[in-house]
């Protein structure tokens, strides 16, 4: 997999959680554990995607 191929993959993924974040924010009774753990991998996914982005 190219670089450029790989960072569109993270890419879609972090835009992913991006929705899975908003739609539970948007639930009643929304389970703010279950957000704080997405909102922890999408930014471990941004982090990826700069360090790749630096480096190609």
């Amino acid at each position: 997999m190219t670089i450029e191929a790989h960072i569109r993959e993270l890419d879609a993924r972090h835009h992913e959680l991006d929705n899975r974040i908003e739609a539970e924010c948007k639930r009643p009774g929304s389970d703010t554990l279950q957000i704080a753990s997405l909102k922890k991998e999408k930014l471990r996914l941004k982090e990826q995607i700069e360090t790749l982005r630096r480096s190609h």
